[in-house]
C-alpha cells in the first residue's frame, strides 16, 4: 500500500482466501484491505493516538438516511452527550479530493449538522469548522486536537 501523509503506526493485517483484511480498532473486527480503507484506518490511529480523540466516542461506517436514501458516513465523532460533532469522509489515495467530495460530504451534514467535516485521501487533509448562527464555514489550518474541539 501507498505510503500517506499520516504517522506511521502497527497495523495488524490478516489474508483470507488470498485477500488481505486490515483490524478496525474502532468496529474490533478485520475489514477488506481497499485503498480508502487503508486511509481510515491511518487517519483514525491519527485521531486516536496523536490527537486525543477518545475511541468511545468514534464510530466508522455510520449509516444515515438522506432524502429515504441509506448512506454510510466513514467516520463519525460523537459529543459526551452522543451527538454528532464531526464527519470525516475518506477517499482512496488517488483520488483528488474535488468539489464532489465536499458536496457528498455536505449532503450528509444535511442530516447530522455537525461543527467539523474533514476530507482526506491520506495524502492531502481539509477541515472546516460550520457556523451555523451566521451560515459560514472556515477551513483550519490543521485538524484539531480534540482537547481544543
Amino acid at each position: 500500500m501507498l505510503a500517506l501523509n499520516l504517522p506511521p503506526y502497527s497495523f495488524k493485517i490478516s489474508n483470507k482466501e488470498g485477500k488481505k483484511y486490515i483490524f478496525d480498532v474502532l468496529r474490533k473486527k478485520y475489514v477488506a484491505l481497499t485503498p480508502e480503507e487503508w486511509v481510515r484506518q491511518h487517519f483514525t490511529n491519527y485521531l486516536l493516538m496523536h490527537k486525543g480523540y477518545p475511541s468511545g466516542l468514534l464510530a466508522n461506517e455510520i449509516q444515515i438516511n438522506l432524502n429515504g436514501t441509506k448512506k454510510r458516513c466513514d467516520t463519525v465523532l460523537y459529543n459526551r452527550n452522543l451527538t454528532a460533532k464531526m464527519i470525516v469522509e475518506y477517499k482512496a489515495p488517488d483520488v483528488v479530493i474535488t468539489q464532489a467530495v465536499f458536496d457528498q460530504i455536505t449532503r450528509y451534514n444535511m442530516v447530522l449538522r455537525v461543527e467539523y467535516l474533514i476530507v482526506t485521501n491520506g495524502i492531502n487533509h481539509y477541515c472546516c469548522r460550520i457556523d451555523y448562527a451566521t451560515n459560514s464555514y472556515v477551513f483550519l489550518p490543521e485538524i484539531p486536537d480534540y482537547a481544543s474541539l
